[in-house]
């Protein structure tokens, strides 16, 4: 009890307060803007968060990271466009339920799904504070390694049919951190005499370029849309109740967004479609499933909404951030000279519990903002493309400049916008690269300090943690590769299959065509037969 009121002093004061609320209210009105997305967001506001207090410069953040998904169901359902990437399974039932003059009716209960499902999180991980800060002394440099390895893995693992770019361009992100002055011994690495790389490649200049300057050209290269909004009818209090009536749906979404939360690399997308299936399967009316059924617009938005709270607990527990977002978030930490992992969770217990609070007022902010301000909201889905990416354009180079007064940064974080522009118009993940560089550096200073006990390849999974995550990391590559060549044989099948039709296919129509020539040769000698008997006869 009193941990938790030392967490309520931290977030009374005035500053962390105004931050809550521009971070709440801000992330709903980036979330409402199709192409934007709290990515993009973050990596701007990045280089101005390392100038205030960690806890300001995180609630801020995590604002943005946690109320986006709320402002992303806007567009979703209103113009069948997500606002972010992780609501475009919410149009699959959001949007039918405008189609047919409900469009209230959906995005009261698209808010408050989000809000059971971000409540929910935050509240199983406020009651497994305990139980993490007994678990997290017993992670080495060993442990902490295999953990790293195993979260990049998972990454890699999770772009199915595209693993093996995205282990690729994973490995592309590790080189990235380990260019300039190696940790250990000082030494420079791959700097090839120029003295711009002395002090390696800034993650958020990559973070800038990958994600906001692509997106920019994204936005500058596209036409606008016109955008047809629909009339909002009927009250915005509906949705509370009619989420009452569908309990199993809503608690097992928002549980399968709490453990998928929790594994890195796995995310969002995992949660909501094993959710969404989840209601199809157990649904009395599975056949309205994708035409407007509320069981499956509360999945989707329950899971996606308990997801961000869960994926701070690898990030705060380990120091192992499971996607971009929380290693942008990660990089607040190490700037303020606050290190993530066993210590913080024993020294500074009461800040992890002030990050929970921070997300659980959160919740109940976006959601009075929301039910009240909708419908002047919706009409940021008018702002144009090209406008937008101006601004991304203009912010991004402000950020990249301020980190170190430098144009070389600049021209760095324009070259990673291309490539992350590349990266998007032949749709591959620019993701792995920010997790290749953090883990990557995480990896290989654990990996150096937990060498000097290793003096045999068993003695670095001699101990049952370090050992139980070495064995989930086997089982995950086994399941991989067996899944791989199960899809490449049923696939070999399937051609074989097709190969076989199309031949026998080929030979009966030749049989055919053959037994259809031949009658046609009999008719025709026929027909000549009984023509020259009638000039026999004729003549």
């Amino acid at each position: 009890m009193d941990m938790i009121f030392s967490a309520l002093e931290i977030l009374m004061r005035w500053d962390v307060a105004l931050a809550l609320l521009a971070g709440s209210v801000g992330g709903v009105l980036i979330g409402a803007i199709p192409g934007v997305g709290p990515a993009v967001a973050i990596a701007i506001l990045l280089p101005a968060t390392f100038s205030m207090d960690p806890i300001v410069g995180l609630t801020v953040l995590l604002g943005i990271y946690g109320s986006s998904m709320y402002g992303g169901a806007i567009p979703a359902i209103l113009i069948n466009t997500p606002g972010t990437a992780v609501n475009a399974l919410t149009t699959y039932d959001g949007y039918p339920m405008t189609a047919r003059g409900e469009p209230r009716r959906a995005l009261s209960l698209a808010y408050s799904a989000s809000f059971f499902g971000g409540v929910f999180s935050v509240i199983c991980l406020i009651l497994f504070a305990p139980v993490l800060a007994k678990v997290a002394p017993m992670f080495g440099s060993r442990e902490i390694f295999l953990a790293a390895l195993l979260g990049l893995i998972l990454v890699v693992v999770a772009h199915r049919g595209q693993a093996l770019m995205a282990g690729a361009l994973a490995c592309f992100g590790i080189f990235l951190n380990s260019i300039g002055m190696e940790p250990v011994k000082y030494t420079q690495r791959y700097t090839f005499e120029q003295d711009f790389l002395g002090g390696g490649v800034n993650l958020i200049v990559v973070v800038l370029g990958l994600f906001a300057l692509s997106q920019a050209f994204v936005l500058l290269l596209d036409e606008d849309e016109k955008v047809h909004l629909t009339k909002l009818r009927g009250g915005m209090f509906q949705g509370l109740r009619e989420l009452a009536r569908h309990p199993r749906v809503t608690a097992v979404s928002a549980s399968f967004g709490v453990l998928m939360g929790m594994v890195p690399g796995v995310g969002e997308f995992t949660a909501q479609f094993m959710s969404y299936t989840y209601a199809q399967k157990s649904s009395k009316r599975p056949q309205d499933f994708g035409n407007g059924s509320s069981e499956g617009l509360i999945a989707a938005e329950t899971a996606n909404n308990a997801v961000p709270a869960a994926a701070m607990v690898p990030l705060l527990a380990l120091g192992i951030p499971g996607e971009a977002l929380t290693a942008m978030m990660l990089s607040v930490f190490y700037v303020h000279n606050v290190v993530p992992g066993p210590a913080l969770f024993q020294n500074d217990m009461d800040f992890v519990v002030a990050l929970y609070l921070a997300l659980l007022i959160l919740n109940v902010l976006v959601l009075i903002f929301l039910l009240f301000a909708t419908r002047h909201l919706i009409q940021v889905v008018r702002i144009p493309n090209r406008f937008l990416g101006v601004c991304i354009l203009t912010l991004s180079f402000v950020g990249v400049y301020s980190l170190r007064n430098s144009a070389t940064d600049c021209i760095m974080a324009a070259g990673f916008g291309i490539l992350g522009f590349i990266l998007k118009r032949l749709s591959l993940p620019a993701v792995p690269i920010i997790l290749g560089m953090v883990l990557g550096g995480i990896m290989e200073v654990k990996l150096r300090a937990g060498m000097a006990r290793v003096k045999e390849p068993w003695d670095m999974i001699n101990r049952p943690i370090a050992f139980i995550i070495f064995t989930i990391i086997i089982l995950v590559l086994a399941s991989h590769f067996l899944r791989v060549w199960k899809e490449r044989k049923e696939l070999k099948e399937a051609e074989w299959q097709t190969k076989t039709a199309s031949t026998s296919f080929g030979r009966l129509l030749s049989r055919r065509k053959n037994s259809f020539l031949k009658d046609r040769g009999k008719e025709v000698r026929a027909r000549h037969s009984k023509l020259l008997r009638r000039l026999k006869d004729l003549f």
